[in-house]
């Protein structure tokens, strides 16, 4: 059975005071929550407060990006190292931000995944398609080509990555898919997922929804039988409402 991920993506919010008081009041509020994964991905210059919250806790540390080269003249890059000595489990890698607003093409995200792999970092490996993409009826095309261009040559012996499907029109819109949907889309994922690497390896990894996830809709994706968990962002911003969309996502 695949266990509940619940994931908190901070993108370009919070300083370092704020990232310190936001964990000094989530954690009491989650401190028995052993049967999900939470992870919060915040800002690089947060990773170091969080590392020092974070011990002893049931949450993880996410990254929200890496380079894929371990050093060197990569101005504004950070490395899966680097990652990993600022105490990260997990790793966004091909979030639609990075994909439309820096240009991130599926050669790059390939090469990310690989870097992430290769040192032990989990990726949460992002797809969806664009509001024009699905209404010309071409989302399973775009999120198939995601997945076999993101994953290309990559071999995983167990369920070392994470999926995460975020249509790219339903993230920071309050507009969101229904859970029907989203099953739909990644049932789908499933399938090719499949392909690539078998039914028993398929039916191990987490497949997340992402897009404009609240604790009002998190229960009706988490019903679903594909539908593993949840990657968060404006509402995982407020601890006491990111710590109940975690018990919510518990409980169905």
């Amino acid at each position: 059975m695949r266990k509940p991920i619940i994931a908190a993506n901070w993108k370009m919010h919070k300083s370092m005071n704020e990232a310190r008081d936001y964990a000094r009041a989530f954690l009491p509020l989650v401190v028995d929550e052993t049967e999900v994964e939470i992870i919060i991905c915040p800002a690089y210059t947060d990773l170091a407060v969080l590392q020092a919250e974070l011990p002893g806790s049931s949450v993880q540390l996410g990254a929200q990006n890496l380079f894929w080269e371990a050093s060197g003249a990569y101005t504004g890059e950070i490395s899966a190292l680097m990652l990993l000595d600022s105490g990260c489990k997990y790793v966004i890698i091909g979030h639609s931000e990075r994909r439309h607003m820096m240009g991130e093409s599926d050669a790059n995200i390939n090469r990310k995944i690989k870097a992430a792999l290769d040192n032990s970092l989990l990726p949460i490996f992002c797809v969806g398609e664009t509001l024009p993409e699905r209404q010309n009826n071409r989302a399973r095309e775009v999120v198939k080509e995601q997945i076999k261009k993101g994953l290309h040559e990559i071999s995983l012996a167990s369920a070392g990555i994470v999926i995460a499907y975020e249509p790219v029109w339903a993230i920071g819109t309050g507009i969101n898919a229904s859970a029907d949907d989203a099953q739909e889309m990644i049932e789908f994922i499933r399938a090719q997922l499949t392909i690539l690497y078998g039914e028993q390896l398929a039916q191990s990894i987490g497949i997340l929804y992402g897009g404009s996830v609240k604790a009002q809709n998190i229960a009706d994706f988490m019903a679903k039988k594909d539908i593993d968990g949840a990657l968060v962002g404006g509402a995982s911003l407020n601890p006491n409402e990111f710590a109940g969309i975690v018990r919510l996502g518990r409980d169905v």
